[in-house]
């Protein structure tokens, strides 16, 4: 199985959550169902069966951020050498060229992706297209909306 990438701040926030579901959420839940035992009949009881559903919804969410975590390759793009090529990790400033309006994204892990915050999954349309690329050079990107053709202003190793 192949290593999934994730910036060095992904993999902190991935492990943070990890960390609050083990040591805040685990024991609440626990001490939730201890609680809604001491009310009697479990068939009928819908604090019991709600406190349930959640513990298995937080313990599937525990055995999916272990496995993400384990067959994650974390990279620190500012260890990498900065050549102004674009690779997994950096931030990059792109001119659209019909508008000339910039734009400025950094490439992530699927995990990490929020559009939002200018975070951009290296699977996506603008990623692939940018990968390999350097400072200069136009890029054509086919995405559902339509070919557009951005020039690569700068690449930042943050």
């Amino acid at each position: 199985m192949s290593k999934t990438p994730l910036t060095v701040r992904g993999a902190e926030q991935l492990r943070g959550e990890l960390e609050r579901l083990k040591t805040q959420e685990r024991p609440r839940i626990i001490q939730a169902i201890a609680e809604a035992r001491e009310h009697g009949d479990l068939k009928e009881n819908a604090e019991y069966h709600a406190a349930r559903e959640q513990q298995s919804f937080i313990e599937g969410r525990i055995q999916e951020l272990e496995a993400k975590l384990s067959n994650a390759q974390v990279i620190d793009v500012s260890t990498l050498p900065q050549e102004g090529r674009v690779v997994f990790g950096v931030t990059v400033m792109l001119a659209d060229e019909d508008t000339g309006e910039e734009k400025s994204y950094q490439i992530v892990g699927e995990d990490e992706a929020d559009i939002k915050q200018s975070l951009i999954s290296v699977q996506s349309p603008i990623a692939r297209a940018l990968i390999g690329k350097e400072e200069g050079e136009v890029v054509e990107v086919q995405t559902p909306g339509g070919n557009h053709a951005y020039e690569i202003l700068e690449v930042r190793y943050e």
